[in-house]
């Protein structure tokens, strides 16, 4: 039996999902080196949850979570 999936995804996997990283360990590095925005707000925590209908801006590119 499966455990019931969470209704976020953590920025890192954002990042993977998105093909912007390949592993979970270059989420901090890319962090520190790219402008990254959650709704407005400035993101340096590759833990942070993303929920749906979130706004993810990274360098000026707007993603908006549409699916977990």
């Amino acid at each position: 039996m499966s455990l019931p999936k969470p209704p976020y995804i953590t920025l890192g996997q954002f990042l993977k999902h998105q093909s912007l990283i390949s592993t979970g360990g270059e989420a901090k590095a890319f962090l520190l080196q790219n402008c990254v925005q959650v709704n407005g707000q400035e993101e340096n925590r590759r833990g942070r949850k993303i929920w749906l209908n979130d706004r993810v801006t990274i360098n000026n590119t707007v993603y908006v979570v549409n699916d977990i």
